[in-house]
């Protein structure tokens, strides 16, 4: 039983270390890359702490070197799920009855174990598993996982501490309890952050989890559960699961202590999640919660005030960091017709530069996309383009998949602003540029509104302040995260709390405290200290 009110240590941003040439972190990063990729490993299920395995076995290859492999993923069956659904709910009652700063203990222990000896570790499966460079690997896996389980603690704290107002004779208060029954957490390849913080959210909240990862990311996932269970996380509290989508919602949302779905990946999944939900709605204990990150088709637009320079690195960064695998990535850029000439020429200048290869390689911008059908995918997207009318790549438009899955950063120029690459999300290094009269950047900020039915980041480039109110005003609903003079990528937690409405998801916030609050029920409890004996009101009383 908790005898103080405890004060949390103090709680700052993980600083991103630089990877330079001869750092210590590089080479630290490098000998434990060299050492993942020249073993093969397991990546057994996780229920109750207990490590499954099966007959069924995927392998997992680096996409950059798509016939090595440093892993088999074992696959389950819907027993497998039941047995995750059974593990959850026999660890919910001591878990939830974890005094909270002991919850929080674990996590602040994670994120120094984290920040210390599993720092390369996850960088590294990270780089193998899902092909990001050493920057991006440590921005993410490390730096936005650590910040996620430190904030976490912060924001629980804060929200803990908020109390109804009492009066006189009356003490209310609010407990912040765990939703009835368990959370399934679906996460998606390209954050190993975001997959993390999906299971850990509403575990710190005092939920317990299932969680499928996506077939993508399951070395680092072995990594984080590693993680959790040196940092002290209970047998049962997260279970981590690998089956197929059919095997895995078939059993989970037709239970009846389903309590919520924690979910990041396409909005054509996530609806169908919803209209499954939906359609079992009668058999759950409670309404489920439903929280979703979907996708996005990103916009920057230049006004004619904005720096050149600027503009060209936001487009090279926003857009083509990662392969474009972001959800918030730069893939529809507006251009003034006045600047396009400058920025032309200095774009294609500063693409000439880049590099893509293998994230071995530290020179390398650029890595492989994520698997044979994304691969394929944008092949054909790129494909199309060179023959349609309405576009003209003016860099770009190679691809190779011989030895990894490497599409060259390619720029489309299209007349029309409904184009399909303007429109529709392709998840990978592909940018495509529309150019504007001048005269028509409030009718282009209409455009940008109507043109997809994502709304999830954007950025204006102006040095114009009336042009920065007139775009943030008229794209008030186009992003939940919109960026003045910076790309639209990057979010950092506690800072830019992260999330898109329309077709982007439901907008709760991840990196504050809103998406915590979504994996509580709240209770008021009321304790009257004299309670009346009498029923009878003053009113009741007869004049004299």
């Amino acid at each position: 039983m908790t005898k103080a009110v405890f004060s949390i240590p103090s709680i700052n941003c993980e600083p991103v270390k630089s990877y330079s040439p001869k750092s210590k972190e590089r080479n630290e990063l490098i000998k434990e890359y060299d050492q993942m990729m020249n073993r093969v490993i397991d990546l057994p299920m996780i229920i109750n702490g207990k490590k499954i395995t099966s007959k069924k076995k995927i392998n997992i290859s680096p996409p950059h070197n798509h016939k090595h492999i440093v892993a088999y993923c074992h696959y389950g069956n819907q027993k497998d799920v039941k047995k995750a659904i059974l593990a959850c709910l026999e660890a919910k009652q001591n878990w939830k009855d974890t005094s909270w700063e002991h919850r929080a203990a674990i996590f602040l222990k994670a994120a120094d174990l984290l920040a210390g000896p599993y720092r390369q570790k996850i960088n590294a499966a990270t780089m193998i598993n899902q092909s990001k460079n050493a920057h991006q690997a440590e921005i993410d896996a490390s730096c936005e996982l650590i910040d996620f389980l430190k904030f976490n603690v912060k924001f629980l704290n804060e929200i803990y501490s908020k109390q109804p107002e009492s009066s006189n004779g009356v003490w209310n208060r609010m407990e912040y309890r765990p939703l009835e029954g368990f959370v399934y957490a679906i996460t998606p390849f390209n954050f190993t952050s975001i997959a993390a913080n999906l299971c850990l959210a509403p575990v710190l909240m005092g939920n317990t989890v299932i969680w499928k990862p996506s077939d993508s990311q399951t070395y680092s996932a072995k990594i984080i559960m590693d993680l959790l269970k040196d940092a002290g996380l209970p047998n049962g509290v997260i279970n981590l699961i690998h089956s197929t989508p059919e095997d895995a919602n078939k059993v989970i949302l037709n239970s009846p202590e389903f309590a919520g779905l924690h979910f990041t990946g396409s909005t054509k999944v996530f609806k169908s999640l919803w209209k499954e939900i939906g359609k079992n709605i009668s058999k759950y204990t409670s309404y489920p919660r439903i929280v979703g990150e979907t996708g996005g088709k990103d916009f920057i637009i230049s006004h004619r005030s904005a720096n050149v320079d600027e503009v060209v690195t936001a487009i090279i960064r926003g857009g083509f960091e990662y392969q474009g695998q972001k959800c918030s990535a730069a893939s529809r850029i507006y251009i003034p017709k006045s600047q396009w000439a400058k920025i032309e020429k200095k774009l294609i200048s500063e693409m000439k530069t880049i590099k893509v290869g293998d994230p071995r390689d530290f020179s390398n911008f650029v890595n492989a996309v994520i698997h044979k059908n994304s691969f394929n995918k944008l092949k054909s997207v790129i494909k199309k383009a060179k023959k349609d009318k309405k576009a003209k790549i003016i860099f770009g438009g190679e691809y190779d998949d011989s030895i990894g899955y490497f599409i060259e950063p390619t720029i489309i120029l299209t007349n029309d602003p409904n184009y399909d690459t303007m429109k529709n999300e392709l998840f990978g290094p592909i940018v495509t540029i529309y150019i504007y009269n001048d005269i028509d950047f409030e009718k282009t900020l209409r455009l940008i509104d109507k043109t997809s039915d994502y709304a999830l980041t954007g950025a204006i480039f102006s040095k114009d302040r009336e042009a920065i109110i007139k775009a943030t005003n008229i794209l008030e609903n186009a992003a939940g995260n919109f960026y003045i003079n910076d790309k639209p990528t990057g979010a950092v937690v506690s800072q830019q709390p992260f999330g898109g409405s329309r077709a982007s998801g439901t907008n709760d916030k991840a990196g504050s405290y809103l998406n915590l609050l979504r994996w509580v029920s709240p209770r008021t409890i009321k304790e009257t200290f004299v309670p009346p004996k009498n029923y009878k009101y003053s009113f009741l009383k007869k004049n004299s």
